[in-house]
């Protein structure tokens, strides 16, 4: 049975809400990698704008479209857009960025993603970083939105920790946009712990769940990392734990995240797209109107 709140038109605007919050946090939080900025950050002031988004932006736009037209992920379809919309300028790294061009060229994703980093695939955080506003679609089922979400990694991503990352991230942004209400922190931190298969993102994650009741967000990310190394493990747990500590509060949550550096755009991206599918209300106005705005092929509605 279809209610209000599974509706195509209500998932769409939980989704595009997560996306203008990701959009938000990869914006400003990129604004930290210039040097002339970083007193701006330990002040907790704004950078002037506007602020330009990255590649977690770029290929959010790409799951939210493919759901868009599709009301689930096709794969062929995510790879296509993943491909037909590459921006080089955008900051993708060197493998995805050849990989695109690739597929572009006609190129096979499912050969090319199996063939990265010796045939390992990678284990990068490229596909949790872009994957909040499936989450927030699938608001009325988290079991269905970490299903969805394995599914959207390996066109990019088929190491089993960059898929398990886009798991926990999907399952907590249904989580924090769930209608009735996001649980409290440990609770949230719990559900995405029981969703994630066995992995060293799940290790972060019980690690994320323990240090709930600290507050310096540089200890938290000393022991659970914060995408220093860009890879799955080393980016999820530490964004899950901020994002769970600041459900009610953007800015809170952004300036945590941020201050503990990084690889600052992508952490800042899952926690704004996690937050932001709790609706517009709950984006600051004011840094939404500093952001870049969302590429013209993204849909406006279903």
């Amino acid at each position: 049975m279809t209610t209000p709140d599974s509706s195509p038109e209500r998932r769409f605007a939980r989704a595009l809400a997560s996306l203008r919050g990701l959009a938000v946090g990869d914006a400003l939080g990129s604004q930290f990698f210039v040097p002339a900025n970083y007193p701006l950050l330990k002040r907790r002031e704004l950078p002037a704008g506007p602020w330009q988004w990255t590649d977690d932006t770029e290929m959010a736009c790409s799951v939210l479209a493919v759901l868009a037209a599709h009301g689930r992920i096709d794969q062929d379809a995510l790879a296509g857009s993943f491909a037909e919309h590459h921006d080089f300028d955008r900051g993708y790294g060197p493998a995805v960025n050849r990989m695109l061009r690739l597929i572009r060229e006609g190129g096979d994703w499912r050969e090319l993603s199996a063939a990265l980093f010796n045939g390992q695939g990678s284990w990068g955080n490229g596909a949790a970083m872009r994957i909040a506003p499936l989450g927030a679609w699938y608001a009325d089922d988290p079991e269905q939105a970490t299903h969805q979400a394995e599914i959207s990694a390996y066109p990019t991503h088929q190491h089993r920790e960059a898929v398990c990352g886009a798991m926990a991230v999907a399952a907590a942004a249904a989580l924090a946009a769930d209608p009735a209400g996001p649980p409290d922190p440990e609770a949230l931190l719990d559900a995405v712990i029981a969703l994630v298969p066995r992995s060293a993102v799940g290790a972060g994650l019980r690690r994320a769940r323990d240090m709930l009741d600290y507050s310096d967000a540089t200890t938290v990310a000393a022991v659970l990392g914060c995408g220093r190394r860009t890879s799955a493990h080393d980016t999820v747990p530490f964004a899950l734990w901020s994002a769970a500590r600041s459900l009610g509060d953007f800015e809170q949550a952004f300036w945590t995240t941020a201050q503990a550096g990084g690889d600052v755009d992508t952490t800042c991206a899952i926690v704004g797209g996690v937050l932001g599918g709790r609706g517009l209300p709950a984006l600051p106005g004011a840094w939404l109107d500093r952001t870049e705005e969302l590429p013209g092929w993204v849909p406006a509605a279903v």
